[in-house]
């Protein structure tokens, strides 16, 4: 086999896969997100969308955590080839203003060098006893890093039980990068255990799971490309 056409096939495949991300891409993109994006620009507008903490949705188990407008949810991208592994909730307003709750009770931790982060462990998951899952929440601190959660639960916390409901913090905008922050809001996830009691990286796709059913709501970008997750 020639150099030549070795190369060729190596192009075609480059060509092929960079296609299917762009399509996965789009896929996940419009107009739902769409409609998010240009509500960056006039955050006065899709109002009659924004949800409030504590609102039971459709009998499912988890009730909503914060005050905001639901944006990017679970597998949107941002970019080819990014999955997103929850969803974002945005507050509208300057950091550290809108309160942040529990959705579901549990036992709370925060890794020592967590500014803007907590892990809820549910020894049942709703859904399914027989598992264990962990829900995530983070962006609670400002650009900086400057923490926005509650005093009772300072870096280093580890397995403190808190209600459904239970004050967690603010929503900030920290990325870790203060020249770049994000906007701001509030970043939430449902989590697998790793089968040995131990949460596992949400930072990828695989380690959560679809947060529709916990919620109530169509948080899934696979299923719902035109609409604004929203319930009274």
């Amino acid at each position: 086999m020639s150099k030549k056409f070795i190369l060729l096939a190596l192009c075609v495949a480059i060509l092929v896969a960079g296609v299917y991300i762009y399509k996965a891409y789009i896929d996940r993109s419009s107009p739902r997100t769409d409609k998010i994006l240009a509500w960056f620009y006039d955050q006065n507008s899709l109002s009659e969308y924004r949800m409030k903490a504590g609102t039971s949705c459709n009998g499912a188990p988890f009730v909503f955590p914060t005050n905001g407008l639901i944006g990017f949810i679970w597998d949107d991208s941002f970019r080819p080839g990014h999955r997103h592994s929850g969803i974002d909730i945005f507050g509208g307003t300057e950091p550290g203003v809108v309160p942040i709750t529990a959705a579901y009770a549990g036992y709370l931790t925060r890794a020592a060098d967590w500014k803007s982060s907590v892990i809820i462990r549910l020894p049942q998951d709703p859904l399914q006893p027989s598992r264990q899952i962990w829900v995530y929440y983070t962006h609670m601190a400002d650009a900086n890093g400057n923490s926005f959660i509650a005093e009772q639960f300072p870096a280093g916390t580890s397995e403190v039980y808190v209600e459904a409901g239970t004050y967690l913090g603010l929503m900030g905008n920290y990325s870790g990068d203060p020249a770049n922050p994000v906007g701001v809001h509030l970043h939430v996830s449902v989590v697998k255990d790793d089968g040995f009691g131990n949460y596992t990286n949400e930072l990828e796709i695989k380690n959560t799971y679809d947060p529709s059913p916990y919620f109530g709501l169509p948080l899934n970008a696979n299923k719902n490309s035109d609409t604004i997750p929203f319930c009274e």
